[in-house]
């Protein structure tokens, strides 16, 4: 049986925990540092995790998400143990900070956090998902769970899409691969991110392109990427993500992408489970290579 893992006073809580696929599928608790709150992720541990330790992969979710929606909607853990892979999916915003506005709206705030460190007030000490996802979370999984830290990988779906493109484009070779599901990838143009950026970031653009994929990968000088992105042609959202932007921006600065526009398919999690399989052997191909 697995332990309960401990990290000194950033204690892990375990709040569930279901055998799945000869693996566990778990959900921690902790007081985040960043955050300043308490914040759930979710841990699928692969029978390999028992004897050796892992690569880790980390899965950045929607708007109006929690660490629930992925762990329980995609089918992800059968491919995941296959390949022997840890998944985490962290939350996708702060929770419960009593901040005026945070649950006005499905695209602001609660559910909505944009992956982006906050710079203005009230929302510059909570709003921090940037820092929590690349620098917290990775050092709490580092020092709990089985995984080989030199071999990560990061993906998403919409926002957590734009997430896990910028967590790649912003720190060359932390990541071994990256894929998304229907990315938000051009979010200076698309309206919920803009309506978020100009509250978390103020209203001075050129700061917003420090979080926007298309603007970052003109820039990148980094390892080689092999980009995968599956992007539903029903998707009834298509109008506000631009990944012929950032299709473009990849293409002049010669980046791989592999975009699969998929037949009949919307924006939801019939999507992504459809898809996962070929998700997670994108991603086992470099972890396990």
């Amino acid at each position: 049986m697995l332990n309960i893992p401990r990290f000194g006073r950033m204690a892990l809580k375990q709040v569930s925990s279901s055998k799945s696929f000869g693996g566990f599928q778990k959900v921690f608790e902790h007081d985040s540092v960043e955050l300043k709150c308490k914040m759930k992720f979710g841990v699928y541990l692969p029978p390999k995790a028992e004897t050796a330790k892992c690569p880790v992969l980390y899965f950045l979710s929607g708007l109006t998400c929690t660490e629930q929606n992925f762990i329980t909607k995609s089918g992800f853990q059968q491919a995941a143990s296959e390949h022997g892979l840890i998944v985490i999916a962290p939350d996708t915003s702060p929770r419960g900070c009593n901040i005026k506005g945070e649950d006005d709206s499905w695209d602001f705030g609660t559910g909505a956090g944009f992956y982006v460190d906050a710079t203005e007030d009230p929302w510059k000490t909570n709003y921090r998902m940037y820092s929590y996802v690349t620098k917290e979370l990775p050092q709490l999984v580092n020092a709990n769970f089985p995984v080989d830290p030199q071999r990560t990988s990061i993906f998403g779906h919409s926002m957590g899409g734009h997430g896990a493109l910028i967590c790649t484009l912003k720190n060359p070779g932390k990541y071994k691969s990256v894929s998304a599901f229907a990315p938000i990838c051009n979010p200076v143009l698309c309206v919920w991110s803009k309506k978020a950026f100009a509250a978390f970031l103020g209203p001075d653009q050129n700061k917003w392109q420090a979080y926007d994929a298309t603007h970052l990968v003109k820039s990148y000088t980094g390892p080689q990427l092999d980009i995968l992105i599956d992007q539903g042609k029903a998707d009834e959202f298509y109008n506000e993500l631009h990944p012929e932007n950032f299709i473009a921006a990849c293409t002049e600065k010669k980046i791989p992408v592999v975009f699969r526009s998929q037949e009949g398919y919307d924006h939801g999690y019939y999507f992504i489970a459809t898809f996962i399989a070929d998700h997670i052997r994108h991603h086992a191909k470099y972890l396990n290579a």
